[in-house]
């Protein structure tokens, strides 16, 4: 059985077909690369993979339960549950400390736990940041802050948008380790970018086009990068 299964998935908006027959399977482990030019449906599948929206037509399996006709309360649960978000736009609270911010995830899943939110911080090297406020911490940092934050509640899914689509190279490539680390502790990732270096280190891309998908395959010189 598939982590996440999507079948003949669509989203339409009026006359628009954002998605068109989505089929898709990402097993336990994978690392998938969602990527396709403006307007191909990233978005929208991001969105409806990460239990923030619900397709018109279609369902979403996530480990083996149909979520596609969940409320949005129960989304909401999901989401919280089994998935962890990575956003380009970072999203921490300017007011909270690095580790503060990672805290706020434990709030809404559990208890927080500032010695289990500081070993989070020490993952992705940030150890020594941990009281900082997101002003002091430059964009690279702050996206390892958000990696941590989305890795805190152990989620089944780590689910990342655009995660290197504000840094520089040097922070990209951070980053990109970190992923790399993670998938090989086992973590299923999924990247949705248009940034073709950050696709080719994947272990799969998924290519979009008008809403539908226009490739799936392997990258074969995925075993070689790590």
């Amino acid at each position: 059985m598939s982590l996440l299964e999507l079948k003949n998935i669509s989203k339409i908006y009026g006359n628009l077909k954002a998605l068109d027959d989505i089929n898709l399977k990402v097993e336990k482990g994978e690392w998938v690369a969602i990527m396709g030019p403006s307007g191909s449906g990233k978005s929208t599948l991001m969105n409806i993979i990460g239990c923030m929206d619900k397709p018109s037509v279609g369902e979403v399996f996530l480990d083996g339960k149909d979520i596609s006709k969940e409320s949005a309360r129960s989304l909401t649960e999901i989401r919280r549950d089994k998935i962890g978000l990575i956003f380009q736009q970072f999203h921490l609270i300017n007011y909270l400390t690095a580790v503060e911010n990672v805290m706020v995830a434990q709030y809404y899943h559990s208890m927080p736990d500032e010695e289990e939110a500081l070993e989070a911080l020490k993952r992705v090297g940030l150890g020594d940041r941990a009281k900082h406020l997101p002003s002091q911490l430059s964009g690279g940092e702050q996206q390892r802050v958000c990696i941590a934050r989305a890795l805190i509640n152990h989620p089944e899914v780590i689910l990342a948008d655009e995660p290197t689509g504000n840094l520089d190279e040097t922070n990209e490539n951070i980053v990109l380790d970190i992923f790399r680390q993670l998938h090989e502790e086992g973590a299923t990732l999924i990247v949705v970018t248009h940034d073709p270096e950050v696709g080719e280190v994947a272990e799969r891309t998924v290519i979009l086009e008008h809403g539908r998908i226009k490739s799936d395959k392997q990258n074969e010189d995925f075993g070689k990068q790590i």
